[in-house]
């Protein structure tokens, strides 16, 4: 699923320019992250494009003919309900689209089985830990089977071990899946590590100001992150960022 932004931009009441005349083509199946410093609109521009808010400006086009039934949202809390169990939960969204209870019950058992969490379907929220949560609310996502996959910072709560570990996770599920990713992150070693493509926004009001292509290997471990090359692109977008700063 492509997605294709002509000169959008984004006003809240009374005149806070969030997002400013941005103009941006993701093609089909890439891995694309937005990176810039807090307040620049990354997570409003993620919401435009989910359809969550309305642009106050511009043109948005997401797949041929802008069905948002074809997109999935991950959230930087998992948003569990607590009463239901991880596969319930995973289940959720195929429940509320009329899906019959055999067959969201086993596109969610695959989904959790994605993330690495076959055995843990009938354990509740309360009973896992924050990143088996998260993963659960990955896999909530994938159970719809999305061809776009929105995530905003969704691993910023855990610490350094689990987010590497689902960082890899998820670089896996979009070689094995291959659809189109658009990931909000504060972290430059996790975009460079995730990403096909990074989009660096400046300081409020956002607008692009680099558009940086990752050139590492597509399959991707922890030794990827002390290669000179891996070094070499988060110089390249530290580099960015403290530019769009000014």
């Amino acid at each position: 699923m492509q997605v294709q932004l002509r000169g959008v931009r984004k006003v809240f009441d009374p005149d806070v320019v969030a997002v400013e005349s941005t103009d941006l083509t993701i093609p089909t199946a890439q891995f694309v992250s937005i990176l810039g410093p807090s307040g620049c609109g990354k997570s409003t521009l993620l919401r435009i494009i989910a359809g969550l808010e309305k642009p106050s400006g511009g043109e948005l086009t997401v797949g041929a003919d802008n069905r948002r039934a074809d997109i999935a949202y991950v959230f930087q809390d998992a948003h569990l309900l607590p009463w239901r169990t991880a596969l319930a939960n995973a289940s959720l969204p195929l429940e509320l689209m009329g899906i019959g209870k055999t067959l969201r019950h086993a596109k969610a058992e695959a989904a959790l089985a994605q993330v690495g969490l076959a055995d843990a379907r009938e354990r509740y929220p309360g009973q896992l830990s924050g990143g088996m949560r998260m993963r659960v609310s990955l896999a909530r996502a994938l159970a719809t089977d999305p061809k776009l996959l929105l995530l905003d910072e969704p691993f910023a709560a855990l610490d350094e071990i689990n987010r590497a570990k689902l960082d890899q996770q998820l670089r896996q599920l979009w070689l094995d899946r291959k659809m189109t990713v658009i990931f909000v992150t504060h972290s430059s070693a996790e975009a460079v590590f995730l990403s096909e493509r990074i989009v660096v926004l400046s300081a409020r009001p956002g607008r692009i100001i680099a558009d940086l292509k990752i050139d590492l290997p597509e399959v991707r471990d922890n030794a990827t992150r002390t290669t000179p090359e891996f070094v070499r692109h988060m110089r390249e977008v530290l580099q960015n960022l403290q530019a769009g700063e000014n």
